[in-house]
């Protein structure tokens, strides 16, 4: 449940912070933490096995690596 809080806490500072700035790295955050919550909702509500939540996690990690590459790759 916490991890839940703290990722819908994320996802909004993250939603008020790509409002004000647009930043690519923002927006894959705001992918990532939207991936992460749902894992943890279908956890607690007891319906995520292990095919589910392990891609929805994955997706997760994958997405803010993508943000940070491009990150990068634009301040060059």
């Amino acid at each position: 449940m916490m991890n839940l809080l703290f990722d819908v806490v994320i996802l909004l500072l993250s939603g008020y912070a790509y409002e004000k700035k647009r930043g690519v790295l923002l927006r894959w955050i705001i992918v990532a933490f939207c991936f992460f919550a749902v894992s943890y909702v279908l956890t607690i509500l007891g319906i995520g096995s292990s095919l589910i939540l392990i891609p929805l996690r994955a997706f997760g990690y994958l997405s803010i690596i993508a943000g940070i590459a491009l990150h990068y790759l634009q301040q060059q």
